[in-house]
């Protein structure tokens, strides 16, 4: 059995994930280059998790977009500087979430790689990016659908982010730091 503790690269699991880390670009909240690498890693098991969800929505026409996956802790401290309300930007924290390389950020797009319709765009502070938040039926239809693909995969969805998904089995994960650029 592999490791599954370690850190891979998602797109050797599955080469049809897109990845688009908006925090290695201008294109985010804070408008700054917060990381300098555009790799997404996770930790193994947590990546297969998320191969698996990819392979259930592809024969439907789906893809899912990554827009943030291990973050290291370098990388909360500038977002938590920039934005320091922790019901949307946690506190640094070795032990958590994307900081520990659990949890991704992603959305639904279809064969091409056009995003889909949701609710609120990416990092959305507000109560439209909650996942009780009203959406038309469009919305609905494409937020159900992401939301079944990761939760059978063994995904939670965090309540006030409908991007947000992190391993359902994510306390078994142990601190530890990586190099996105290793991978």
């Amino acid at each position: 059995m592999s490791d599954k503790t370690g850190f891979t690269n998602i797109q050797t699991l599955d080469p049809s994930l897109l990845v688009d880390l908006r925090y290695a670009t201008t294109n985010n909240f804070t408008h700054q280059v917060v990381y300098d690498f555009t790799t997404a890693i996770a930790r193994t098991g947590t990546a297969e998790k998320l191969a698996a969800a990819s392979a259930w929505l592809r024969p439907q026409g789906y893809r899912l977009k990554i827009w943030d996956a291990y973050r290291p802790v370098s990388a909360q401290e500038r977002l938590f500087e920039v934005y320091p309300d922790p019901s949307f930007v946690a506190k640094p924290n070795p032990n958590f979430s994307h900081q520990k390389g659990v949890t991704f950020d992603l959305t639904l797009c279809d064969l091409a790689g056009n995003e889909l319709e949701m609710q609120t765009a990416f990092d959305d502070f507000s109560a439209n990016a909650h996942r009780d938040a009203p959406r038309t039926p469009v919305q609905e239809a494409h937020y159900r659908l992401l939301d079944q693909a990761m939760t059978q995969a063994g995904f939670v969805g965090y309540v006030n982010e409908w991007w947000d998904y992190r391993d359902a089995e994510m306390d078994d994960y142990q601190p530890r730091a990586a190099d996105p650029n290793d991978y």
